[in-house]
């Protein structure tokens, strides 16, 4: 059932049902530091922040957040969903080039930091290219947010905030290329939350989600976030992925769940401290934001004993658009996306005429709903490029689909090698060659060739203490795959350039060898 709320109706509501019910924990490593927020205390700071937002912004106006994850992240979120401003969120990986391109491009009124992160200088960073940013008005720390929160007048009236406004503009991950704002409207981001997690998982009140996902990326901010406050559960927010500190949250909070992309996951089961963490609490994993292999999938749950659940999602559709549910069949678990989320379509098209695909059929999966995102900020072109006519989101995934509703990823579009006229599925070798012993994991992409017009090309990253012969792994290839799907190009790697939300950057592969 779609509903017809925003996400300051959905922390109200919540509140109104158990105001003492904690909401949100910081989860650092000692727990005597650890802030805690009841249901009651995050509403009260939430409209407190908005109000004071409303001081220095207008209800439609964008201001962007660049931290780690931060309780008062989370604040800021429902807060400007309160307030009825466009939260703009932003890596704090970036540099000035890509931090200039997404604060322009969003015309973003005002931006809350952190001074640093890691090894970034965000403020320095920050001033180096403002005089670039002639629409950034407001530039706010997060050191500073006691003052800014006492800022707001408390005669300050919150404005009615339409479900179909603007939450959220989440910048694509550029895995091809630069990226683009997805606006993301209210109704889109706390339904999917509801109808992906909370439904598919059975979350209960009270229960536990640690959060290790990036909260400026939807999983983090949207499943992450909303789903434990659909659910009246508790947040346990993680500051940044360190398998160590997500398997001690898991088991001192007693955490419900172990959630992260596959290099996530891979991390914590190959830790030392797995073998000795009580993590009894865990009913389930999830697992997504990247291809999944299904070998990945069948160690998480033998190494775990529960199920796991696949999410396939994409930041233009708020994210979630199939899933895997924990009661399949442990072959429809691993090896496929599971079927379409409630309130979302999907099917399969031929690309090129968009005529639909046949029943096993590859195609480009396409999905309409409510889910769909309103369309690229400030882009007419790029979003009919992705939306057509009938309300259809061309994912640029290419799937197939049995006759259950089941999918499988095959691969992206612009990925897909053709090779003297055939077409090559790089998942389909990834898949393969995952299972070697000598593989901790692998990127297939395609390269020019004068004469055949693409090869494959295989990327190894090795398994721990082993050392991959690529002479070795194409006998392999060659004796499961036909001879035109074997890699003619072999390079073993130790680490892969990936986006921030763990997915392989394969273009940037292609350049290392052009």
């Amino acid at each position: 059932m779609i509903l017809d709320e925003t996400v300051g109706s959905l922390l109200r509501w919540a509140t109104e049902q158990n105001p003492s019910a904690v909401a949100l924990v910081e989860g650092l490593p000692d727990p005597a530091d650890r802030r805690r927020w009841r249901y009651a205390e995050l509403l009260a700071e939430s409209e407190q922040v908005a109000r004071a937002l409303l001081g220095r912004f207008e209800p439609g106006e964008r201001i962007a957040v660049w931290a780690n994850n931060i309780p008062e992240w989370v604040v800021l979120e429902l807060a400007a969903g309160l307030a009825g401003l466009t939260l703009v969120t932003v890596n704090p990986a970036l540099r000035e080039r890509e931090l200039v391109h997404v604060l322009s491009q969003s015309r973003a009124a005002g931006i809350f930091l952190v001074r640093r992160y890691r090894d970034n200088p965000l403020l320095d960073t920050l001033s180096a290219v403002r005089p670039e940013l002639p629409s950034l008005r407001e530039v706010l720390l997060f050191e500073d947010w006691s003052g800014f929160k006492e800022s707001g007048s408390p005669t300050e009236v919150l404005p009615d905030v339409s479900p179909d406004d603007a939450a959220q503009i989440q910048y694509t991950s550029g895995t091809t290329g630069r990226p683009k704002g997805a606006v993301l409207r209210h109704r889109g981001i706390t339904n999917n939350a509801r109808l992906s997690y909370v439904d598919t998982f059975d979350m209960a009140p009270g229960e536990v989600f640690v959060n290790p996902m990036p909260l400026f990326h939807t999983a983090g901010c949207v499943q992450g976030t909303l789903a434990p406050l659909a659910s009246l559960g508790t947040h346990v927010l993680v500051p940044g992925f360190d398998p160590a500190l997500q398997l001690l949250l898991t088991e001192s909070e007693r955490g419900a769940q172990l959630c992260g992309v596959p290099t996530m996951l891979l991390a914590m089961l190959g830790h030392p401290a797995f073998a000795g963490t009580d993590l009894s609490s865990v009913r389930y994993a999830i697992s997504g934001g990247a291809t999944v292999a299904p070998d990945i999938v069948r160690r998480v749950e033998a190494a775990l004993g529960v199920p796991m659940a696949i999410v396939y999602a994409q930041t233009e559709a708020s994210p979630c658009i199939t899933m895997t549910r924990l009661d399949d069949a442990p072959d429809d678990r691993a090896e496929t996306i599971g079927r379409a989320l409630t309130g979302a379509e999907v099917r399969i098209v031929r690309p090129g005429s968009g005529e639909p695909a046949g029943l096993g059929e590859i195609g480009e999966l396409c999905t309409r709903g409510y889910h769909v995102m309103a369309g690229y900020f400030d882009d007419p072109e790029q979003t009919a490029a992705a939306i057509d006519p009938d309300g259809w989101l061309h994912t640029g995934d290419l799937a197939s689909m049995d006759e259950r509703g089941y999918c499988r990823v095959e691969g992206r579009l612009k990925e897909m090698i053709i090779r003297g006229g055939e077409n090559i599925y790089p998942r389909e070798i990834e898949q393969l060659l995952i299972t070697h012993p000598t593989v901790e994991d692998v990127a297939v992409v395609g390269i020019p060739d004068p004469y055949w017009g693409e090869q494959v090309a295989a990327f190894i990253r090795p398994a721990r203490d082993l050392t991959p012969d690529p002479e070795t792994l194409q006998a392999f290839t060659q004796a499961h795959l036909a001879p035109h799907k074997v890699p003619r190009t072999w390079r073993i790697v130790e680490t892969f350039p990936t986006t921030a939300s763990g997915k392989i950057q394969k273009y940037a592969l292609r350049d290392q060898l052009s």
